[in-house]
């Protein structure tokens, strides 16, 4: 499905709209949520790395599949993996091997530290921050295998993190859905205070925080999503990334 994108101009002025109403207000602390994966960074160079690493292990067993892997690029990958595996033309005997190679590694913390923030985030989310707002990094990763990747990674690419004011909000258990956490937990973004912005690469995810918070400003970022996702509530504001003057 395509997504009507706001113009760069109007994009603009939202940012600027959510970074002005960042300061407390009436006693009351200004709370932007994001999202990780597709929102403030892209993990596809994760991935990358990961199928580079099986190309390395393919290259006496399979070869012409290890040569395909290792000239794996960012802009070739789809969502999920199967179908990414299926583009590059590796064979499906070979699909539940390579998926499975995938999984170990890219639910874990040590590859996380590929990932690489999309064109404006680390200066869109330190502007938030300045601005007075309390920033949580609220993702579908799991505390156990990814809490420490995650924390790592947010620290070395510059984002506001380990600072008063910032929340790192993990599923406390891999097999929990994404969006029943997000379901779950959203509302407990209160507790910190009003909840002004809300940044998310799933479409359900920002209907459901939406509905959660009414008055905030709900953000699709327009990266990769899971596939089958329900249609977007018109109230949310598309985006491709957090570019801005």
């Amino acid at each position: 499905m395509a997504y009507p994108r706001l113009p760069n101009e109007d994009k603009h002025a939202l940012l600027r709209r959510i970074v002005e109403r960042c300061a407390p207000s009436n006693g009351r602390s200004r709370v932007i949520a994001f999202d990780l994966d597709g929102t403030l960074m892209d993990n596809r160079p994760r991935t990358c790395a990961i199928l580079h690493e099986l190309g390395e292990a393919w290259r006496e067993t399979h070869p012409a599949e290890s040569e395909t892997l290792l000239g794996a690029a960012p802009d070739r990958l789809l969502y999920l993996m199967k179908d990414t595996l299926a583009k590059l033309g590796i064979p499906e005997a070979l699909v539940p091997e390579a998926e499975s190679f995938w999984k170990a590694r890219f639910f874990a913390d040590d590859h996380i530290r590929h990932d690489v923030p999309l064109p404006g985030a680390v200066q869109f989310a330190r502007a938030c921050y300045e601005a007075g707002a309390i920033i949580t990094y609220f993702t579908g990763r799991d505390l156990p295998a990814m809490s420490v990747g995650s924390w790592k990674s947010l620290r070395d690419s510059g984002f506001p993190i380990g600072l008063p004011g910032t929340e790192l909000i993990l599923k406390p258990a891999f097999d929990i859905p994404d969006d029943v956490f997000k379901a779950d937990f959203g509302p407990r973004l209160a507790r910190l205070g009003e909840v002004i912005g809300v940044f998310d690469n799933e479409p359900g995810n920002c209907n459901i925080l939406l509905g959660q918070h009414p008055g905030t400003e709900s953000v699709f970022v327009d990266t990769q999503h899971l596939p089958g996702a329900p249609p977007l509530d018109p109230r949310v504001h598309v985006v491709a990334d957090f570019d801005m003057p």
